[in-house]
């Protein structure tokens, strides 16, 4: 932390190859966004810490992110916590020295990444925030997911107001859990999904599915896939972007047949066996071979 508690900021190393800016580009790609606001080059989120609503405020200077605290210095845990979810947040402790090897020697993602070099998987490092996404998000337009989202966050998330801007939480699961499904079905959700994240969130808040178990078990794709409404693309997505598993692969993912559609130049969208022989080079990195074609359609 800075010695100048006056200040109010610490500062996290980063890797040399991070591109913030290109960061910033992936976060702001809705305007319905309502978990975090852009203004410049800065981000500003809200999280839930012991019980206390921290503000926080990130910005990249030379070799680091600076966190700023606008409403005082959080306590030292809280501090450590902003960082660790920071450092998840944009997957600052992977080495991508492979990827980028390997993506410069293929013929799709090579162009992808000379042009969007030092971008991170940008995360969704709250479990129950990224299994109610990937349930929102599936089988309709990004649009109208963030739609639902920001409905769901603005009625049962918490929320915080500084300098004219409210900043929110994701809702926590127990909240979720004791809930009517009728309440849910009243966002726009379908049955279906009302249905599917009510059972999440009361599995999640009876404590019998969390990170840390998914994040040692042997088979993490297998554990998700016994969750009601979690299938394969869901799965694979969660992985992604709240594990950071670098192998986890959503190939039937509607973005990334646009992308490969549009960088093949195809007159229709590539076969899922076409994708398995595309991406034999990726082996490993085919959750940063699909980030990298997303970051494309943007």
């Amino acid at each position: 932390m800075n010695s100048m508690q006056s200040r109010q900021y610490t500062e996290i190393p980063v890797p040399a190859d991070l591109s913030f800016a290109e960061c910033l580009i992936h976060l702001g790609r809705s305007s319905q966004e309502n978990l975090h606001q852009i203004k410049e080059s800065k981000v500003s989120k809200l999280l839930k810490l012991n019980g206390k609503l921290v503000l926080f405020e990130i910005t990249a200077v030379l070799g680091a992110l600076r966190i700023e605290f606008p409403l005082g210095m959080p306590s030292a845990n809280e501090v450590e916590r902003v960082v660790a979810y920071i450092e998840d947040w944009f997957d600052l402790k992977t080495d991508l020295k492979e990827f980028y090897v390997r993506a410069k020697a293929d013929a799709v993602l090579s162009p992808v990444v000379r042009q969007y070099h030092g971008l991170r998987m940008v995360g969704v490092p709250d479990l129950f925030e990224a299994l109610v996404w990937a349930v929102m998000g599936q089988q309709i337009n990004l649009t109208f997911a963030y739609t639902l989202k920001k409905r769901f966050v603005e009625r049962y998330g918490e929320s915080l107001v500084y300098e004219d801007k409210t900043y929110w939480t994701f809702p926590q699961p127990e909240k979720i859990a004791i809930l009517p499904v009728a309440d849910l079905r009243a966002l726009q959700l379908t049955d279906r999904k009302a249905e599917y994240i009510s059972g999440i969130a009361t599995i999640m808040a009876k404590g019998e599915l969390t990170k840390e178990h998914l994040l040692q078990a042997p088979d993490a794709e297998n554990c998700l896939l016994e969750i009601r409404g979690i299938g394969a693309w869901s799965a694979n997505y969660v992985m992604m972007k709240c594990l950071h598993d670098s192998s986890a692969f959503p190939i039937a993912d509607v973005g990334l047949h646009n992308a490969l559609k549009a960088h093949l130049k195809m007159d229709r969208k590539p076969t899922l066996a076409e994708i398995t022989e595309l991406s034999a080079n990726w082996r490993g990195w085919e959750a940063y071979a699909t980030f990298y074609l997303w970051r494309s359609l943007l």
